[in-house]
């Protein structure tokens, strides 16, 4: 389990067929010398197991779920991932609970600094940025305004939902301390809902089932 506070940002230096799944060498110095074969971790959003592990590298294979459902096999070499550990039992909860199964991928419709670029007033070490990016469709039903969402596995609250695309305030540390700067609008970003709404979501669907009917058909089926 994660909490969607991302660690540090790694590149992707490789992508390799391995026949049946592909095969991504993430460069993180740093976090790479915690890691061992076997390992947990978030790689934007997606939970992957750690291969091969040395003190520079990583490697990790995608298996065709995850190319299907989330934007890492559509990267290329020299792409910025968002990284983060497992929290272990009994850390505080930074973020939220974040489980590092993608939803979907949503489309990153625009990111735009509070202040204007081109004001006297502005600094980029210092201003927020707002955050706006086009939800899938089956994913919408779980977005709930002032709720949790993952973008790129970073823990971030719904300011607003139109019923199309989400927006969320970002500050200038997360701007800057994930991949959130380097990409541009029309990029793919993975999207994981708040686990809890989503349970809320199904309790509230099954409580508004329609009551057994019991029929004579269904009595004598099940040997009554």
């Amino acid at each position: 389990m994660f909490t969607g506070i991302i660690e540090q940002t790694g590149t992707l230096v490789g992508v390799k067929d391995t026949g049946g799944a592909q095969r991504i060498t993430v460069e993180a110095p740093g976090l790479a010398t915690r890691l061992h074969e076997g390992d947990s971790l978030g790689v934007s959003g997606v939970c992957l197991t750690a291969l091969d592990v040395n003190p520079t590298y990583f490697y990790a294979d995608l298996a065709q779920e995850t190319l299907d459902r989330t934007s890492l096999g559509s990267l290329a070499p020299g792409a910025r991932v968002n990284l983060e550990l497992p929290t272990a039992a009994g850390s505080p909860l930074g973020g939220h609970i974040v489980q590092g199964h993608v939803d979907g991928t949503g489309v990153l419709a625009s990111l735009e600094s509070v202040v204007p670029v081109s004001s006297p007033h502005f600094d980029k070490e210092t201003t927020d940025w707002t955050l706006k990016v086009r939800v899938p469709d089956h994913v919408r039903k779980w977005m709930v305004q002032k709720g949790s969402v993952a973008i790129e596995g970073i823990s971030l609250t719904i300011a607003d939902f139109d019923g199309e695309c989400i927006r969320v305030a970002i500050l200038p540390l997360t701007y800057w301390r994930t991949n959130l700067h380097t990409l541009l609008p029309g990029a793919p970003v993975n999207i994981e809902a708040d686990v809890l709404v989503k349970l809320a979501y199904a309790d509230m669907h099954a409580a508004k089932k329609p009551a057994f009917d019991l029929t004579e058909p269904w009595l004598v089926a099940n040997g009554y």
